[in-house]
Formats: structure tokens, C-alpha cells, sequence
């Protein structure tokens, strides 16, 4: 049973375009709110899926799932939902529930048809203004799936004839494409010397206007000094910040200080979440201060789970990670005597040339726990297995709310800039195939 999207609820009229997106964000606070038991778990600490006796018919139609379809479901969101919302309906029916499961495939292009951003208030370039040979030279040294980030991101940019400020530059990539293609200043901002000097090298290189900064994006103050402003806050009115996929908190800084400086016009593609200095979500709009929604750090991961882009073998390398890892798991619990999760560090990709046995001391020694002489490898390695096919499952369930939490996070990104006197739309930049993180928030500073 396909979930089909009633696009009436988005908003489609001038009059609806103020509220479509505070009312997308309460739709979806209201599901997340309710559906908690199915996403906010550690599938890592789950013996069993821990929802099951509330949707039966869910956990049934999980278990019935080969493990060799399991990554093509979790590909793509609309897949996954087909495959599991019709026993997820059965037992919300059965529960006398009602959940607005539509939300899950939720688009940032359908929330655009609710644009407080309309075609006749900002003109979008439909490709950058460059030919053929210098854009060879333009990608050099950028992955190809990066580069068409980038281009893409161009191409959705509002022409707004302001000079730019770049934000978590790196070397400049997508600052010197704006230079080049839109003909404007541009201020590009970056926390590391070298690829700022490696930047600016190629800058001048092709003669661009576009000039890095070396600042912490941290250490820069809320108010501006009119006679330093680039040396303290390179922030101003008369300009348009840019971010893609500035993580996390960076991100967050860089709405932070637009809005305090009154920047006219805002260009961000969010990432990465869970990248932020405190402990809980901090929510920027009143929407999402009033929230009941209480999400960790674990909990913001969530809308990273999904991959478009590993290939079979480091698929299958992952599968084997997660299996020895849960085989750990399971062997240290018994070693220590200690029912509980050790969390081990990140592996480098060559020690799952290895054997089971040699990760199996590798990590007791890193978290110091004695393992007797006489251990039995391949029945620890086996638990392992057949823990990853549990814990896969419990993330499938769990992933059916992916979007939606990563839906209500853009949203309160929105909402905080409608609050700050912006216009604001919401769109998707590329393909999900390019990058699951494909979402665009543009934010133009009212007239009034």
C-alpha cells in the first residue's frame, strides 16, 4: 500500500505560503512525538526489538525480510515505507492510533510550492556563466559526486547581486565557482591556514575576486565592528551567506550571526547534525523550544542513515564491521560479567582483512578486559551475525523516521529565520543519488 501526499496540506496559495512551513513543522513534531518507541533506540543495546509486543505485525513482517533486500529497502525512502507502513497501519489500527504516516516521505520540494520566496522576488541563475575549459580546470582535484554538489548548488542560487561570504570554505570551491560564474566579490572564510592559502593561491592564480579570511568560526562576535568588520565579524547586511553542508553547529553559527548582522540574503544546505558542542538539540525557533522532542546526540544521526553512495564490497565491509563488533560485544559481556555496552573506536578498514580472533584482542586490549585462553572464536563471531540481523532490522523501523526528523530540524531552521524577519524557501538543490543531504534553505530579508 503506497502512502500517497495530499499536496493540499502543503499550502499552495499566496495566502497559505506565510504559515506552510510552521504548520509542516507541527504536523511533524505531533509524528515524531508519537512514534518514539520506534525511532529513538540503540538498536547496539537491544536484545530483541524492543517495540515488538506494541506492533506485532510490524516485527513479523520485518523477520520475514531476506537480509540480501535489506540495503535496497534502506536506499530509498519511498521503498522502505511501502514495504513496512501497511503492517505498521495494521497495528496502529489494532492500538486505535492514528498516525499521519504520509509525512514520511515528506519532499523539500513540495514544501517549495509553499515558498514565502516567490519567482518575482528573486531571480535563479539556471547555470553558471562558464565555458568548457575553464570549468575543467575549476574541478580539478574535486570528486566527481562533490563537484556536482557544487554545481548544482550554483545553479539553484538565488542571483541576488550581492557580494558573498563563503562559510566553512575549505579551499574555496564553491566560493571561486560564484566568482567566477556570478561575477561577485567573494569573502571566503576558513579556519585552517593552509587551505586558505591554497585557496587563495588558485584565486589569484585566475584572477577571482575572492579573498579568504583566517577566523574561528566560534570565536566570532555577535555584533560587528564597523571599522574591523572583516577582521571580527565578516558579517554585514548588504551581502549573501553560503554554506554547503557546513556541519552541525556551524551551521547554526553561521544563522546565528546572519541574523544578528541582518544579512540580506542566505543560501544553506545543511549536514551532519549531531556535530554540536551540547549534550541535547538546542532549538533555535519557538516552535521547537516548546517541543516536547528531547533529541541526543545518537538521536541526530539519525537522518545520516542513509547511503546512496557505498558500492557492494565497502557495503559488505560495513556488514562485516557491525557483525564483529556485536560479536565483541557479546563476548566482553560475558568476560566482564558485566551486561553492558562497551563502546570500542573507529577501525581502520585494513583490520577486517584480519580474523575475527585478532580484532577480538585488539579491542579487549583497548578496553581492558581479560579474555580466558580457552574462547571459542567462531560461537562469539556467529552471536555477532545473528545480533546484526536484529539490529539491522531495528534500524529499518527506524529509519521509516529519518526524513521526517531531519524534515523537522531544516523546519526549525525556517521557522527561526520567519521569526528574524525572513522570507524563507525550501528545495531540494540535487538528487538524493548526488547526496541524501540535498536540502536548500534560501532566506531573503523582508522589505518591512
Amino acid at each position: 500500500m503506497a502512502i500517497k501526499r495530499d499536496n493540499h496540506t502543503l499550502g499552495n496559495s499566496d495566502s497559505d505560503s506565510q504559515n506552510t512551513l510552521r504548520a509542516h513543522f507541527i504536523q511533524l513534531d505531533k509524528l515524531l512525538e508519537q512514534s518514539r518507541a520506534l525511532w529513538q533506540v540503540r538498536a547496539f543495546e537491544a536484545k530483541a526489538l524492543p517495540w515488538a509486543a506494541q506492533f506485532p505485525k510490524l516485527a513479523t513482517t520485518l523477520w520475514a525480510l531476506d537480509d540480501a533486500v535489506l540495503d535496497t529497502l534502506d536506499a530509498e525512502q519511498s521503498a522502505l515505507v511501502d514495504a513496512l507502513s501497511p503492517a505498521l497501519q495494521q497495528d496502529l489500527a489494532a492500538l486505535g492510533l492514528d498516525w499521519d504516516l504520509s509525512l514520511l516521505i515528506s519532499s523539500f520540494a513540495e514544501l517549495s510550492l509553499g515558498s514565502d520566496i516567490g519567482s518575482d522576488d528573486i531571480e535563479t541563475a539556471t547555470s553558471p556563466r562558464i565555458d568548457l575549459t575553464e570549468l575543467a580546470h575549476f574541478s580539478a582535484h574535486i570528486k566527481g559526486r562533490k563537484w556536482e554538489q557544487i554545481t548544482a548548488f550554483v545553479q539553484h542560487l538565488p542571483d541576488a547581486g550581492l557580494p558573498v561570504l563563503e562559510w566553512c570554505a575549505g579551499k574555496g570551491h564553491l566560493g571561486r565557482l560564484i566568482a567566477k560564474a556570478r561575477g561577485v566579490d567573494v569573502l571566503s572564510l576558513e579556519w585552517q591556514a593552509m587551505l586558505c592559502e591554497e585557496g587563495q593561491a588558485f584565486a589569484d592564480k585566475w584572477h577571482l575576486s575572492q579573498r579568504f579570511i583566517c577566523a574561528d568560526a566560534f570565536a566570532i562576535e555577535d555584533k560587528a565592528d564597523e571599522n574591523t568588520a572583516h577582521q571580527t565579524n565578516p558579517f554585514c547586511a548588504q551581502q549573501q551567506a553560503v554554506a554547503l553542508h557546513a556541519c552541525g553547529d556551524l551551521h547554526v553559527r553561521l544563522l546565528q550571526l546572519a541574523v544578528a548582522a541582518g544579512t540580506q540574503a542566505l543560501a544553506i544546505s545543511p549536514c551532519c547534525y549531531h556535530l554540536i558542542q551540547a549534550n541535547q538539540y538546542q532549538g533555535l525557533s519557538t516552535l521547537a523550544k516548546h517541543s516536547a522532542l528531547r533529541l541526543s546526540r545518537h538521536d541526530l544521526q539519525l537522518p545520516l542513515q542513509q547511503s546512496v553512495i557505498a558500492n557492494p564490497k565497502q557495503q559488505a565491509l560495513r556488514h562485516q564491521e557491525i557483525a564483529w563488533r556485536l560479536g565483541f560485544d557479546a563476548l566482553q559481556r560475558s568476560s566482564r560479567g558485566i551486561d553492558a555496552y562497551l563502546p570500542l573506536p573507529a577501525i581502520k578498514q585494513s583490520q577486517l582483512s584480519g580474523e575475527f580472533t585478532e580484532f577480538c584482542h585488539w579491542a579487549a586490549a583497548q578496553k581492558t578486559v581479560n579474555l580466558a585462553a580457552n574462547i571459542d572464536f567462531d560461537a562469539w563471531l556467529e552471536i555477532g551475525k545473528q545480533r546484526q540481523r536484529l539490529t539491522r532490522r531495528i534500524d529499518l523501523a527506524a529509519h521509516l523516521f529519518r526524513r521526517a526528523l531531519e524534515l523537522w530540524l531544516i523546519l526549525d531552521r525556517c521557522c527561526f529565520l520567519q521569526e528574524s524577519g525572513y522570507r524563507v524557501s525550501l528545495r531540494e538543490f540535487c538528487a538524493t543519488s548526488v547526496t541524501p543531504r540535498n536540502a536548500l534553505i534560501l532566506a531573503q530579508k523582508s522589505s518591512g
